[in-house]
């Protein structure tokens, strides 16, 4: 039996292989008959298969994990995918084969294919039918992503209130492998107590101040092509239009107050005490506010308003939403 695991989501992909693996391990106590082959090293395809083809003394069931399978080379690939058809390993019961691979999702719209495959889209095919069990893991994203968090609090046996979880969920994004951090990082500094949005205001690095930061940068230069860049980068991570939507609505709000204060003729040093951000985040917020004037952020922040509510309801598809936003505010 063949098991396919594919996506975007890393950090999903390996919880999974990691419990087919306990699952195993728990009822084959020998582990003589469990294999992990990386096909970024060599002869790995044929260590996979004297593996599963050998006789094995124990009656005990076989297990093997292919690792980076689509990162070999196109003959073996080939090789693997005639191995595939010719052995009995997609029917038996008493053989199991886990391919586990992360992929980026394709940024060319008019693309038939969702993720980047260059060389193995064979490979892909080979994999993703009906004789294989396949389970795909796309970015978490909205209630799914803010429920996973809530989750993974309570399993370290903390308590998070909902406000603080919608704030991790606009921070981290669907980084879980961050998310899983900044979780354990904030129940430790709770201890007893409920997880709050200030605790996370506080302590989380928002994933904003990365590329989010560099594209208002680059909209501030009025520079088209690298805010674009930025913004599809973004998105062969996995990250969905709305998300970025919202972290542009975010930041730009984080300007529009800023901006604001200045304009009263409040002094930087002073802002702390009104405007409750990460001090990383209100400096750069200082420093890019500088770029706009106060009546084109509230025009530009009332826009990205407009146009996430029209994407969110489907009255704009959000891919055109997102350039419409770098259009207008670049042009």
């Amino acid at each position: 039996m063949v098991f396919f695991f594919y996506g975007v989501d890393s950090y999903r992909i390996r919880q999974k292989v990691n419990s087919v693996i306990e699952g195993y391990q728990t009822k084959h106590k020998s582990g003589l008959n469990f294999g992990r082959f990386n096909f970024e090293e060599s002869e790995a395809l044929d260590k996979l298969k004297n593996f599963l083809d050998s006789c094995s003394m124990f009656a005990e069931k076989k297990l093997a994990v292919a690792d980076n399978l689509f990162a070999a080379n196109k003959e073996e690939q080939e090789e693997f995918i005639k191995y595939l058809k010719s052995s009995d390993v997609l029917k038996t019961q008493e053989k199991f084969l886990v391919v586990a691979q992360e992929l980026a999702k394709s940024e060319e719209r008019k693309s038939k294919q969702k993720y980047i495959l260059k060389t193995s889209a064979d490979l892909f095919k080979a994999l993703d039918n009906k004789t294989v069990k396949t389970e795909e893991f796309d970015s978490l994203m909205g209630a799914k992503l803010e429920a996973w968090i809530k989750k993974e609090a309570e399993s370290l046996g903390a308590k998070i209130d909902t406000r603080a979880v919608s704030k991790l969920a606009l921070f981290v994004g669907a980084d879980l492998w961050q998310m899983k951090n900044e979780i354990g990082k904030l129940a430790s500094f709770a201890g007893s107590k409920t997880i709050s949005e200030e605790m996370v205001e506080e302590l989380v690095k928002a994933k904003i101040e990365n590329d989010i930061f560099k594209t208002i940068d680059a909209l501030a230069n009025r520079n088209k092509s690298a805010a674009l860049s930025l913004l599809h980068r973004h998105l062969a991570q996995g990250e969905s239009e709305i998300y970025l939507m919202s972290m542009l609505a975010y930041q730009f709000r984080n300007l529009l107050l800023v901006k604001s204060e200045i304009e009263r003729g409040a002094q930087f040093q002073a802002l702390p005490k009104t405007i409750k951000l990460h001090p990383f985040v209100l400096r750069k917020s200082f420093e890019q506010g500088k770029g706009f004037s106060l009546p084109a952020l509230k025009k530009i922040y009332e826009r990205l308003l407009e146009l996430d509510i029209a994407a969110k309801t489907g009255r704009i598809e959000p891919r055109v939403a997102l350039d419409l936003v770098v259009g207008e505010i670049t042009g």
